[in-house]
């Protein structure tokens, strides 16, 4: 009987955190995905990956923040809520701790979102194809 690698349950964690940042989620949250008690959990956590599960969740939570920034026009405020967090003057002290600037400033270095050529989804779809199709192509399409 093969056992997974011991961090397996701590990926489950990650990954929720990854796929929800923008929701209210707690240590306790992440913890349960990972099947272990908060202490334990968060103890396991630091040791894997380096960092506290909220400090993790915070970054990605940044990260993201970070990129709506440079690609919409959405207000401050507007990202700050879209990515989880519930206090403006919070995040902004976590941004600038984290981009060493102010999220206004950090928007600035960029060029505005409405500059942006935007490309319609069909267009989109027509290259996001896969160009080498091999699958019953190759024979006229009867079985092989």
């Amino acid at each position: 009987m093969a056992f997974p690698p011991p961090a397996r349950h701590l990926l489950r964690a990650k990954d929720l955190a990854d796929a929800r940042y923008f929701e209210t989620l707690s240590v306790d949250e992440m913890a349960t995905a990972a099947g272990l008690s908060r202490a334990h959990f968060s103890r396991e956590f630091r040791q894997t990956f380096g960092e506290s599960p909220h400090a993790y969740l915070l970054t990605r939570r940044l990260e993201r923040a970070a990129a709506l920034l440079r690609m919409t026009d959405k207000s401050v405020a507007e990202v700050c809520f879209s990515v989880g967090l519930q206090s403006v003057g919070s995040f902004t002290t976590s941004f600038k701790r984290m981009f060493g600037s102010s999220p206004t400033s950090y928007r600035s270095r960029f060029p505005p979102a409405s500059q942006r050529a935007l490309v319609p989804t069909c267009v989109l779809r027509v290259y996001g194809r896969p160009q080498h199709r091999t699958f019953r192509e190759d024979n006229g399409g009867a079985p092989g």
